[in-house]
C-alpha cells in the first residue's frame, strides 16, 4: 500500500479517540475505518466503484484529510475525473487551514495532490446549460436528477465523462428529457427544448336565443336590481379573516424562528467542537472541513431564525390591530359604547414623554 493512502497520521488518531465523548461517536468511528479499509482493498483490485463508495462513504461518517485524498485518488483512477480534481481541491484547502505542525505530518500528500490536480483539469469535460428565450417563467432544468440554479445556466461547467441525463419542465407541463454522452477533455454547448403545458379547452358556448320586444316585456316581470354588495375588506367578516391570516403568519414566524434557533445551538456545538484547540490548531479561528460546514450553516440558521421572528412580531402586531379595530356590524342601536383606539403622546415631562395607545373595547 502506497504509505500515503492511510486514512490518518498517528498523531490524528490519538487527537480523534481524546474527542471522542459518546458511544454513538466511537461507533461512527469504528464504522468509517472498517469502510476506509474496505473501500482501499477494493482500489487497489481495481473494483473503482465499490471502492470509492466506501471511501466516501467512510468520509462521511468521520472526515479525515487522509480519507478525501485517497478517495480523491480513487476517484481520479475510476475516470471521474471532475470529481477527482474538486476532492483533490478540497484536500489541498483543508491542508492550507492546518497548524504547521499538522501540515508536516501529511507528509507527501499535499505534493502528490498539486501534481495529480494539475495532470487531471485539461481531461475534465464542460457542459453549458441554457433555455431558449421563449421558455416560461419557473421552468425547471435538471442534470443526472439535481436542479440546476438559473446561476448555473449559460455556464461552462465541470462534469465527469460519460452519459449525462438532461431534462426540462415548465409549470404544469409534462417533461422533456434527453441523454448525451460527453469524452474527457470535451467542450458542449446546449440549448434545452421545453414541452409547454396544453392550453385548457374552453367550454362551448350555447347560441343565444332571440326573443321579440314585445313577448319579452307580456313574459317577463321587471327585475329590480340588487343593490351592491359592501366590500368584503370593510366588513366585520373581512377585518376578522384578515386579523386570524395575519396572525396565523405571525405565529408560523415565532415557529420558524424558535426552530431555526435551536438548530443554531446544535450547530455552535459542531464549531466548538471541530473549530480552535478541539482540533489542535493554535489559531482559534483555525477549523476542519465539519467545523467550517457547522459555521457556515449556523450563520444562514441564524439570518432565518431573525427573519422569522421579525415576520412573527409584525404579523401578530398587525392582527391584534386588525381585531381590535373591527367596526360594528350595523345594527339597531344599543346602550354600548363603541370601540376606539388612539395611538400618541400621552404625557409630556422634563425628563422625557411617554408614547402609547388607549381606549375602549
Amino acid at each position: 500500500m502506497t504509505p500515503w493512502l492511510r486514512r490518518s497520521t498517528p498523531l490524528l488518531v490519538v487527537l480523534g479517540s481524546l474527542s471522542l465523548s459518546a458511544p454513538a461517536r466511537a461507533q461512527d468511528v469504528a464504522a468509517a475505518e472498517e469502510l476506509f479499509n474496505r473501500g482501499l482493498a477494493d482500489m487497489e483490485a481495481g473494483r473503482y466503484e465499490t471502492g470509492c463508495k466506501a471511501l466516501a462513504e467512510s468520509e462521511q461518517l468521520d472526515p479525515q484529510p487522509g480519507t478525501l485524498f485517497t478517495l480523491a485518488m480513487c476517484e481520479a483512477r475510476w475516470g471521474r475525473v471532475a470529481t477527482a480534481v474538486t476532492q483533490l481541491g478540497n484536500y489541498l484547502a483543508w491542508v492550507d487551514r492546518m497548524t504547521p505542525a499538522l501540515r508536516a505530518r501529511q507528509g507527501e500528500r499535499p505534493r502528490a495532490a498539486k501534481t495529480e490536480r494539475d495532470r487531471l483539469s485539461p481531461r475534465v469535460p464542460r457542459l453549458a446549460l441554457s433555455l431558449p428565450a421563449s421558455a416560461p417563467a419557473g421552468t425547471v432544468v435538471k442534470r443526472n436528477g439535481n436542479t440546476l440554479g438559473a446561476a448555473a445556466l449559460g455556464v461552462a461547467l465541470p462534469v465527469d465523462p460519460g452519459e449525462h441525463r438532461l431534462s426540462t419542465q415548465a409549470p404544469g407541463g409534462p417533461v422533456w428529457e434527453q441523454t448525451i454522452t460527453l469524452a474527457e477533455g470535451e467542450t458542449k454547448t446546449l440549448t434545452l427544448e421545453i414541452k409547454e403545458a396544453p392550453a385548457p379547452n374552453a367550454p362551448a358556448q350555447p347560441p343565444p336565443t332571440s326573443t321579440p320586444p314585445a313577448l319579452k316585456s307580456a313574459t317577463q316581470p321587471t327585475t329590480p336590481e340588487s343593490p351592491a354588495a359592501p366590500d368584503a375588506s370593510t366588513t366585520p367578516g373581512g377585518r376578522r379573516t384578515a386579523a386570524y391570516v395575519a396572525g396565523g403568519v405571525g405565529a408560523a414566524g415565532i415557529v420558524l424562528g424558535g426552530i431555526m434557533g435551536a438548530l443554531v445551538l446544535g450547530k455552535k456545538a459542531a464549531v466548538d467542537e471541530h473549530c480552535g484547540s478541539a482540533i489542535g490548531a493554535s489559531d482559534e479561528k483555525a477549523c476542519d472541513a465539519t467545523g467550517v460546514d457547522a459555521a457556515s450553516s449556523g450563520n444562514t440558521m441564524a439570518l432565518i431564525s431573525t427573519i422569522g421572528f421579525g415576520v412573527g412580531l409584525a404579523g401578530l402586531g398587525a392582527a391584534a390591530v386588525l381585531y381590535w379595530t373591527e367596526p360594528k356590524p350595523p345594527g339597531p342601536a344599543t346602550g354600548a359604547a363603541p370601540r376606539w383606539v388612539s395611538a400618541g403622546v400621552l404625557q409630556v415631562g422634563p425628563t422625557g414623554a411617554v408614547v402609547g395607545a388607549r381606549g375602549s373595547f
